[in-house]
């Protein structure tokens, strides 16, 4: 990440771009636009679900409708991307650090089901969400794997993994909580949804556990400049938020399937091990960002990337919200009800960000792009 930042490395896919393309793109909003994206989607998403579990239906029906929009928005400036700048997307897919921001479109395909399956009551349209994130799930998981375990030149560990890599854990995770929630829908075929659900669920759990070794290795035995603790570090936390969502829905799920019932032990014991972990991380990424910030004084401004940071404290406030019943522990309501307020707030400061930077003047501020700064991830 560092090592890229100066303009480039050997381990660096845009390095390799023909000066021609490079140079177009540099003057290219949509040319830079950050695979990540689709994290705005991923964060309105969970913030209007949480809004409408903890009975916040002010804030949750414009989110969704909201939602819908920035999703449509969003698949377009992606898809004109792709056709306009087919060169930077092959870079993008090659580069250890952006190419797993397009994970980022699973989750949100998913979360959207889940808002249009909860607030929208529309299961057939949340149903084909569903389908369609696990054929995302699919063609990325394996394209994106495949790319960079075999491709020749490759970073080191301390300039390749962030927390942006856990998005592929999250985007296994989301396809299991929608397919949790629709399960009952499909009648006679219920229990292989869930069997289905489960094997996501597991599967996730698995990745995470990989991952979080290497980026936890990282934390503490390479140095750490301020710009290294770039946003999607609080997917450490949104990765297992989202794993105990998932499970604490295939527990609620369990009456349709033996095999669940069967194991309701083991998966209680497993969701609660993933929201321990998540709240583990919430005070060790507090404290980061106060030493990125505040004593380090890096600057405050909107990065795209700021999404993924949303999104995990929304989905703090949901997964904890159902755990509580799941488990029957009403004492912990009281943090869903907290942090709903600050997952509202994440999201409001966010959104005016990105307002004011659409807002301001082309060609002003160009140390300020986020578009610039977020390639350096």
């Amino acid at each position: 990440m560092t090592a890229t930042a100066s303009g480039g490395t050997a381990s660096d896919p845009h390095s390799k771009l023909p000066t021609a393309a490079l140079a177009a793109s540099e003057t290219s909003g949509l040319a830079n636009l950050h695979p990540a994206y689709f994290a705005i989607v991923m964060a309105t998403g969970i913030v209007s679900v949480a809004s409408h579990l903890l009975g916040f239906r002010w804030a949750a029906i414009p989110l969704f409708w909201l939602n819908v929009a920035l999703y449509a928005a969003v698949w377009v400036l992606m898809l004109a991307r792709v056709f306009r700048y087919p060169v930077r997307v092959r870079a993008d897919l090659m580069h250890h650090g952006r190419s797993v921001g397009f994970f980022t479109a699973v989750a949100a395909t998913c979360v959207l089901g889940s808002q249009v399956l909860i607030i929208g009551g529309n299961w057939p349209l949340a149903a084909a969400l569903w389908f369609f994130g696990i054929v995302l799930w699919a063609a990325l998981t394996y394209t994106i794997f495949t790319i960079l375990t075999v491709k020749m030149v490759k970073p080191t560990l301390a300039e390749g993994i962030n927390g942006g890599w856990l998005v592929s854990v999250v985007a296994a995770q989301s396809v299991a909580v929608l397919g949790a929630q629709l399960a009952d829908g499909f009648g006679a075929d219920a229990p292989h949804v869930l069997l289905y659900c489960l094997v996501m669920w597991l599967g996730g759990g698995m990745l995470y556990v990989w991952i979080i070794s290497l980026i936890f290795y990282r934390y503490t035995f390479f140095s750490l400049s301020p710009s290294d603790l770039a946003p999607p570090y609080w997917i450490n936390m949104g990765a297992v938020a989202i794993s105990t969502l998932a499970g604490t829905l295939l527990i609620a799920a369990a009456a349709h399937s033996q095999l669940l019932s069967d194991l309701l032990p083991f998966m209680k014991g497993v969701t609660l091990l993933f929201w321990a972990t998540a709240t583990w991380w919430i005070p060790m990424l507090v404290i980061l960002g106060i030493w990125r910030h505040a004593y380090r004084r890096f600057p405050l401004q909107y990065d795209p990337l700021y999404w993924g940071a949303v999104f995990p404290l929304g989905m703090y406030t949901a997964c904890t919200f159902r755990l509580s019943h799941v488990i029957d522990a009403p004492i912990l309501l009281s943090i869903p009800h907290l942090f709903i307020y600050v997952a509202l707030g994440a999201w409001a400061t966010t959104f005016a960000g990105l307002l004011q930077h659409l807002m301001r003047p082309r060609g002003s501020g160009a140390t300020n792009d986020p578009a610039r700064a977020s390639a350096r991830l």
